[in-house]
Protein backbone atom coordinates (compact mmCIF):
# COMPACT_ATOMS: atom_id res chain seq x y z
CA UNK A 1 0.00 0.00 0.00
CA UNK A 2 2.92 2.32 0.94
CA UNK A 3 3.63 2.18 -3.38
CA UNK A 4 0.26 3.20 -4.27
CA UNK A 5 0.56 5.46 -1.88
CA UNK A 6 3.65 6.99 -4.06
CA UNK A 7 1.64 6.52 -7.06
CA UNK A 8 -1.03 8.82 -5.39
CA UNK A 9 0.72 11.29 -4.88
CA UNK A 10 2.40 11.85 -8.67
CA UNK A 11 -1.58 12.05 -9.57
CA UNK A 12 -1.45 14.92 -7.19
CA UNK A 13 1.25 15.73 -8.69
CA UNK A 14 -0.20 15.64 -12.43
CA UNK A 15 -2.94 17.78 -10.78
CA UNK A 16 -5.24 14.31 -10.96
CA UNK A 17 -7.58 13.06 -8.01
CA UNK A 18 -4.82 11.11 -5.55
CA UNK A 19 -5.00 7.51 -6.20
CA UNK A 20 -2.83 5.26 -6.98
CA UNK A 21 -2.70 1.37 -7.26
CA UNK A 22 -0.46 -1.75 -7.42
CA UNK A 23 -1.50 -4.80 -8.90
CA UNK A 24 0.97 -7.73 -7.39
CA UNK A 25 1.44 -11.60 -8.54
CA UNK A 26 4.03 -13.42 -6.70
CA UNK A 27 5.40 -10.91 -4.62
CA UNK A 28 6.04 -8.96 -7.89
CA UNK A 29 4.62 -5.71 -9.04
CA UNK A 30 3.22 -6.82 -12.47
CA UNK A 31 1.16 -3.52 -13.30
CA UNK A 32 1.06 -0.19 -11.52
CA UNK A 33 -1.17 3.64 -12.14
CA UNK A 34 -2.19 6.74 -10.52
CA UNK A 35 -5.48 8.47 -11.41
CA UNK A 36 -4.80 10.03 -15.32
CA UNK A 37 -8.62 11.29 -16.44
CA UNK A 38 -8.20 14.64 -17.03
CA UNK A 39 -4.45 14.96 -18.45
CA UNK A 40 -5.45 12.30 -20.13
CA UNK A 41 -8.87 13.02 -20.93
CA UNK A 42 -9.65 9.49 -20.26
CA UNK A 43 -13.22 8.75 -18.50
CA UNK A 44 -11.61 5.38 -17.79
CA UNK A 45 -7.92 6.12 -17.02
CA UNK A 46 -8.45 5.78 -12.81
CA UNK A 47 -5.62 4.26 -11.16
CA UNK A 48 -6.90 0.62 -11.34
CA UNK A 49 -7.68 0.82 -14.84
CA UNK A 50 -4.41 1.65 -15.63
CA UNK A 51 -2.52 -1.07 -13.17
CA UNK A 52 -4.65 -3.74 -14.49
CA UNK A 53 -3.73 -2.83 -18.48
CA UNK A 54 -0.12 -3.04 -17.25
CA UNK A 55 -0.97 -6.29 -16.00
CA UNK A 56 -2.50 -7.68 -18.82
CA UNK A 57 0.21 -6.25 -21.05
CA UNK A 58 2.92 -7.91 -18.58
CA UNK A 59 1.29 -10.73 -18.23
CA UNK A 60 0.22 -11.75 -21.64
CA UNK A 61 -3.68 -12.70 -20.24
CA UNK A 62 -6.81 -11.10 -20.02
CA UNK A 63 -7.28 -12.88 -17.16
CA UNK A 64 -5.11 -11.97 -13.97
CA UNK A 65 -5.57 -14.77 -11.91
CA UNK A 66 -3.67 -15.12 -8.34
CA UNK A 67 -2.92 -11.29 -8.56
CA UNK A 68 -3.70 -8.57 -5.51
CA UNK A 69 -5.06 -5.25 -5.96
CA UNK A 70 -3.87 -2.32 -3.61
CA UNK A 71 -5.46 0.89 -4.03
CA UNK A 72 -5.68 3.96 -2.08
CA UNK A 73 -9.50 4.58 -2.38
CA UNK A 74 -12.50 1.93 -2.75
CA UNK A 75 -12.94 1.16 -6.46
CA UNK A 76 -15.68 2.86 -8.02
CA UNK A 77 -18.16 0.63 -10.37
CA UNK A 78 -16.73 1.26 -12.97
CA UNK A 79 -13.27 -0.37 -11.69
CA UNK A 80 -14.80 -2.95 -9.60
CA UNK A 81 -16.66 -4.33 -12.72
CA UNK A 82 -13.03 -4.76 -14.30
CA UNK A 83 -11.36 -6.20 -11.02
CA UNK A 84 -14.62 -8.93 -11.45
CA UNK A 85 -14.05 -9.29 -15.25
CA UNK A 86 -10.04 -9.88 -14.82
CA UNK A 87 -10.89 -12.35 -12.53
CA UNK A 88 -8.38 -10.83 -9.71
CA UNK A 89 -8.47 -12.61 -6.30
CA UNK A 90 -8.20 -9.57 -3.84
CA UNK A 91 -8.65 -6.27 -3.14
CA UNK A 92 -6.81 -4.42 -0.50
CA UNK A 93 -8.13 -0.91 -0.27
CA UNK A 94 -7.21 2.11 1.63
CA UNK A 95 -9.90 4.47 2.43
CA UNK A 96 -13.64 4.02 2.00
CA UNK A 97 -15.54 5.78 -0.49
CA UNK A 98 -19.00 6.56 1.00
CA UNK A 99 -19.99 8.17 -2.71
CA UNK A 100 -19.00 5.84 -5.26
CA UNK A 101 -17.39 2.98 -3.53
CA UNK A 102 -18.33 -0.41 -5.04
CA UNK A 103 -16.78 -2.71 -2.50
CA UNK A 104 -18.71 -2.28 0.39
CA UNK A 105 -19.83 0.87 1.26
CA UNK A 106 -22.51 2.33 -1.51
CA UNK A 107 -22.64 -1.25 -3.22
CA UNK A 108 -20.66 -4.30 -3.17
CA UNK A 109 -20.12 -5.49 -6.81
CA UNK A 110 -17.23 -7.64 -6.28
CA UNK A 111 -18.97 -10.02 -4.09
CA UNK A 112 -22.21 -9.84 -5.70
CA UNK A 113 -23.37 -13.52 -5.66
CA UNK A 114 -25.32 -13.78 -9.04
CA UNK A 115 -21.69 -13.02 -11.08
CA UNK A 116 -19.04 -15.79 -11.79
CA UNK A 117 -16.72 -14.33 -9.96
CA UNK A 118 -16.20 -12.76 -6.49
CA UNK A 119 -12.89 -11.04 -4.59
CA UNK A 120 -11.82 -10.97 -1.28
CA UNK A 121 -11.53 -7.49 0.17
CA UNK A 122 -9.64 -6.06 2.59
CA UNK A 123 -10.04 -2.39 3.10
CA UNK A 124 -8.86 0.32 5.53
CA UNK A 125 -5.57 -0.33 5.05
CA UNK A 126 -3.45 2.84 5.52
CA UNK A 127 -7.11 4.22 5.58
CA UNK A 128 -5.37 7.67 7.53
CA UNK A 129 -2.73 8.87 5.28
CA UNK A 130 -4.72 7.40 2.09
CA UNK A 131 -7.67 9.88 3.29
CA UNK A 132 -5.52 12.53 4.38
CA UNK A 133 -3.81 12.80 1.07
CA UNK A 134 -7.74 13.04 -0.42
CA UNK A 135 -8.78 15.55 2.21
CA UNK A 136 -5.85 18.14 1.70
CA UNK A 137 -6.21 17.46 -1.93
CA UNK A 138 -9.56 18.92 -2.10
CA UNK A 139 -8.67 21.51 0.50
CA UNK A 140 -5.89 22.60 -1.73
CA UNK A 141 -7.84 22.91 -4.64
CA UNK A 142 -10.92 24.69 -3.22
CA UNK A 143 -8.23 26.85 -2.04
CA UNK A 144 -6.64 27.12 -5.83
CA UNK A 145 -10.68 27.80 -7.04
CA UNK A 146 -11.19 30.68 -4.65
CA UNK A 147 -7.76 32.30 -5.38
CA UNK A 148 -8.90 32.30 -9.48
CA UNK A 149 -12.02 33.37 -8.69
CA UNK A 150 -10.95 36.35 -6.42
CA UNK A 151 -7.95 37.04 -9.12
CA UNK A 152 -10.98 36.92 -11.98
CA UNK A 153 -13.03 39.46 -9.75
CA UNK A 154 -9.88 42.24 -9.36
CA UNK A 155 -9.21 41.98 -13.14
CA UNK A 156 -12.70 43.00 -14.10
CA UNK A 157 -13.34 45.82 -11.14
Amino acid sequence: MSRALELAKQAWQENEIPVGAILVRNDQIVGQGWNRPIGSHDPSAHAEMLAVRQAGQAIGNYRLLDTTLYVTLEPCPMCAGLLVHSRIQRLVFGAADLKTGACGSVMDLVRHPSLNHQLEVTGGVLAEPCGALLSDFFKWRRAQKKAEKQQKSTRED
